[in-house]
């Protein structure tokens, strides 16, 4: 049975009223506009406490931003339909990466059960009419966030995706990302960037790649561009997408993703089922934007895990494209009797400085052991069994 319900403290946190619950080992703050989700503080009680996620640089400014999802951006969000969105679909038209990400939600709850305290949110969605509940859970003993979404109604096909932004430090290649293996990866398929509208993109448009180290640079004659470590590449904003075919034998392996901050000594990772999520953005910004908001100032990593086709939106991820007509899934259905039941798992471990970058992860009973290549080993206590619809 439930435990009385917590209490939710409310927070404005760089100008956004926010929700903020605690466990013994993290804090999370979610903004009530937008449902975007930090500060996040892991090992909250210790010496060194962990911030991984970004807040953009223009929060505290008092500025207008051309869309909804930028007033409060920061941590991670979801996003439904995932995407631009500057087509109408079916006579539908919604904005940049959904309403949710950029709505006001509402509280549905929180509660406690043993050892987890679960914060509930919910938000109406009127493009295409549906609810949204988000379950950010927290476990005592672990440095971990457990999401669960839950989309009822909401009837028909779209792209969805969390949508985390990680903050970068100033020192270069000071972050070192891996991932599982993945069946194919893809550049951004037009321009990403406009030198036009101030925007500079470094890596050559519609360019297939089999390793995230080299990814063929937009220009001529420079050899591959080194797309696991950051901040590279000054000047410039990219966006890349690596898709999954997972193999019936490998449906029960959660495929992951890794960032180590070499500076301060901890790695940020994220779960995921990639049956469900096929898709995994990295979009790659050192200061190479030079519009409003951004000016030249903004440094971050994102790493967008969902079912898509690039950030382009709904009539390119539920149409045909090249992905898509090789079999691999670019958008999901929506509107069962049975709500879509989407879950992720990230968090933060310590890892000795001299670490390096992550080689592989082995899957315990609710923990997880990250191989470095320079041969180390860190465990760490995560419900990743969750990600397969059991309890925490």
């Amino acid at each position: 049975m439930p435990s009385p319900a917590p209490t939710v403290e409310e927070r404005i946190i760089h100008s956004q009223p926010s929700w903020v619950i605690a466990s013994d080992q993290v804090e999370l703050a979610v903004t009530k506009l937008g449902g975007h989700m930090a500060p996040v503080t892991f090992f909250r009680a210790g010496e060194r406490p962990v911030q991984p996620y970004y807040i953009s640089p223009w929060q505290d400014e008092n500025v207008s931003v051309p869309v909804p999802v930028l007033a409060p951006l920061r941590g991670d969000f979801f996003c439904l339909p995932f995407g631009g969105n500057t087509k109408s679909f079916r006579g539908e038209t919604h904005p940049p990466h959904g309403e949710a990400c950029g709505g006001s939600w509402s509280l549905e709850g929180c509660v406690t059960r043993g050892k987890v305290v679960t914060l509930e949110l919910g938000f109406e969605t009127r493009a295409r009419p549906g609810h949204i509940r988000r379950e950010l859970s927290l476990v005592a003993g672990h440095n971990v966030v457990y999401s669960r979404t839950l989309v009822e109604g909401f009837a028909g096909p779209a792209p969805f995706s969390h949508h985390a932004i990680l903050s970068v430090p100033e020192r270069e290649r000071a972050l070192l990302c891996s991932c599982s293996p993945f069946w194919r990866g893809l550049t951004y398929p037009m321009d990403f960037g406009s030198p036009a509208a101030g925007e500079y993109q470094s890596l050559a448009p519609g360019a297939t790649f089999r390793d995230l180290a080299k990814v063929q640079s937009i220009f001529r004659g420079r050899p591959p561009e080194d797309c696991t470590a950051f901040p590279t590449r000054p000047g410039f904003c990219d966006l890349v997408q690596t898709f999954e075919r997972p193999a019936k034998r490998d449906a029960s392996r959660p495929s992951w993703v890794t960032v180590v901050n070499t500076e301060e000594g901890w790695l940020w990772f994220a779960f995921k089922d990639p049956r469900q999520m096929p898709g995994r953005i990295f979009w790659m910004e050192n200061r190479g934007r030079y519009n409003a908001p951004w000016n030249g100032r903004n440094a971050c990593l994102g790493i967008e895990d969902g079912c898509m086709y690039f950030d382009l939106g709904l009539v390119e991820s539920c149409g045909t494209n090249p992905v898509s007509r090789l079999g691999v899934k670019t958008c999901a259905e929506f509107g069962g009797e049975t709500p879509v039941d989407i879950r992720y798992v990230q968090g933060v471990a310590r890892v000795p400085r001299n670490f390096g970058r992550v080689r592989d992860l082995v899957f315990g009973k609710r923990s997880v052991v990250f191989h470095s290549a320079n041969g180390r080993r860190v465990k760490v206590p995560v419900a990743h069994e969750f990600l397969s619809f059991e309890e925490l």
